[in-house]
């Protein structure tokens, strides 16, 4: 994406700003320009990055990611001829990088606090070696995306691919034998179908906006634990699946996507902040080093990558930050790991494009946003899934996205197109988040697509899993309508027996659904866990209890509540959790009819 050399030596077209719109400029140019070329824009000795988003005869209206101040009539342009590119190589764990793959560590360093505009770094280090170890051998015919070797990478292997630039059989003629080396050393020649010698480095770029992919895409099939009981149990998530996560602001959408990036289990974990609040970046960058992931027993930063593009930079960037995302995450599932993609918001990346549409004179949509909002939301998530590789190995990306709807409505034109795409939908409540009950995902209007199969997965550890846990999401409607009754005519007006529903309801969200994210314990519930304490709320569900009052029944499921509730912040099969599962199954029986 950086250039290694001066524009003005490139044979590359060049231009001259004729009108200003903000970010929007438009540019006459003369030479060969196409949709999405780089440009840089000289403005007060600096050179800022700026994209072709649109051309009109001799006028190019390219989109500035920098503060466009000091831009004027005449300004000079030079056009790159390469699209927006990430860099692909070892060395993109553990970093955090702006919209553009800046390493905002590096820029910090070079700039001081505050960042300057037009300074842009190369993403990856050059002088650092890496410990390369061949896996091809001279003779071999390969294609892109085929390993030529491996160095590693904290505890990944991470593979040195084929370029998937490159288009075509390739046969090695020289591999580098086992050393260090530097990103930028050769350490592999191909003869192409034409005879010509092609030279193969640790580095490779790659269009931000194009889908990487090389293999065969295939069905989600495996669970995405995350620890979360409402969405492993109730909405859960198939590794290469999608899903969103939209909620008014305050109800902790930004919360729950920091525990799944915590806690998911997977391999890679980018997060995109495209339009975030500062503060809540921060609290990543600070708590995250800190944090030890559950399943490696290493600190997170080591599986995270950070595109951070906060809503006081530049809104042009929040679009270039989420394709960003998008690239390197395809490029570790090329090598067979498992990838999470979350987006925090997409609703302000919408937004972006709605003031660039604006800018662009386009015919406005629905709320002003553009006519095509839904075709690009579509392809964003469009880029998940699940790819058979060669030697039987598969690699997923999961793409999740929040979306911060005005006023909470999810009528609004984002959250419809999302929904249209997504395979499950996790919505969060003003209501449930105002009474405290965390996660405020509302079961009563949240969904899945994905319970099926992971019915089928977990069939041999809890026999028929979706039946059960469709029941339970009936048992919490009809305790929900039954809730409604009672506010308008008091317990005594419903009958005990749906008086004992409403309440077996209750039990169920507050001792199951709710989860304390401040407790060691109850942060982060392994499956085991789960499947054994919903084991004993399907007993409860599925028993007829002797209680012969409304008093009764409530002072009964009280302190079924309690006890259930205090289980959760119990070390897993401890003694004392095992004396608590007694006393529990003891009280349930004290009032099970026979």
């Amino acid at each position: 994406m950086k250039m290694d050399k001066e524009p003005s030596a490139t044979p590359f077209a060049k231009g001259k700003v004729a009108q200003a719109f903000g970010n929007l400029l438009h540019v006459r140019f003369e030479g060969p320009i196409r949709q999405g070329e780089v440009a840089h824009v000289r403005v007060n000795g600096a050179q800022l990055l700026s994209e072709v988003i649109e051309i009109v005869g001799d006028e190019a209206k390219v989109q500035v990611f920098e503060d466009t101040r000091g831009i004027k009539f005449g300004t000079p342009v030079q056009f790159t001829g390469h699209l927006l590119e990430a860099e692909l190589g070892p060395g993109l764990l553990s970093t955090v990088f702006d919209g553009l793959q800046n390493p905002l560590e590096k820029v910090a360093d070079a700039t001081g606090t505050f960042l300057e505009r037009g300074i842009y770094l190369p993403p990856l280090d050059r002088e650092k070696k890496w410990d390369f170890t061949p896996l091809a051998q001279v003779g071999d015919v390969l294609k892109r995306g085929d390993p030529l070797g491996w160095v590693p990478e904290g505890r990944f292997r991470h593979l040195i691919m084929v370029p998937f630039s490159y288009f075509g059989k390739i046969e090695i003629v020289s591999i580098a034998k086992p050393g260090a080396y530097t990103i930028e050393t050769v350490i592999a020649e191909g003869k192409d179908g034409r005879g010509s010698v092609v030279p193969f480095k640790m580095l490779q770029r790659w269009p931000i906006k194009n889908a990487l992919i090389e293999g065969k895409k295939t069905r989600p099939s495996r669970r995405m634990d995350t620890g979360l009981r409402i969405l492993d149990t109730q909405f859960p998530v198939l590794k290469g699946g999608t899903f969103c996560s939209p909620g008014p602001f305050g109800a902790g959408k930004t919360v729950m996507q920091h525990h799944l990036s915590k806690y998911s289990d997977v391999d890679i974990v980018v997060i995109v902040a495209c339009g975030e609040r500062a503060g809540e970046v921060v609290e990543v960058l600070r708590t995250f080093p800190q944090l030890v992931d559950p399943h490696t027993n290493e600190s997170l930063m080591k599986r995270t990558i950070i595109m951070c593009n906060t809503s006081s930079m530049p809104v042009a960037a929040r679009e270039s930050s989420v394709y960003m995302g998008a690239a390197i995450a395809e490029y570790y599932r090329q090598m067979g790991l498992d990838v999470l993609l979350l987006a925090d918001s997409t609703s302000r990346w919408a937004q972006a494009m709605r003031e660039m549409s604006g800018r662009l004179e386009e015919i406005p949509g629905d709320e002003a946003f553009p006519a095509y909002l839904a075709s690009r939301i579509s392809s964003f998530y469009e880029r998940a899934g699940v790819v058979r590789l060669a030697g039987d190995k598969e690699g997923s990306l999961t793409i999740g996205g929040s979306i911060s709807p005005a006023g909470g409505n999810f009528e609004e034109p984002v959250t419809q197109a999302t929904l249209a795409i997504v395979g499950a939908f996790h919505g969060l409540s003003r209501a449930r988040s105002d009474a405290r009950r965390y996660p405020a995902v509302d079961p009563l209007i949240s969904w899945t697509k994905y319970l099926k199969q992971v019915g089928i997965e977990l069939d041999d550890q809890f026999p028929s899993w979706e039946a059960k846990v469709l029941n339970a999401s009936l048992i919490l409607q009809k305790g929900d309508e039954i809730g409604k009754r009672m506010e308008v005519v008091g317990e005594e007006g419903v009958a005990l027996e749906d008086m004992i529903l409403y309440l077996k309801a209750d039990l169920y969200e507050f001792c199951y659904l709710q989860q304390n994210a401040f407790d060691a314990e109850d942060a982060y519930c392994p499956l085991p866990r789960q499947i054994e304490t919903f084991r004993m709320i399907q007993t409860i569900f599925g028993s007829r209890f002797s209680l012969d009052s409304h008093d009764e029944a409530r002072s009964f499921f009280l302190g079924l509540q309690n006890a259930i509730k205090n289980l959760n912040f119990i070390p897993f099969r401890s003694e004392r959790y095992m004396q608590e599962i007694a006393l529990i199954q003891e009280q349930i029986n004290t009032k099970k009819k026979a």
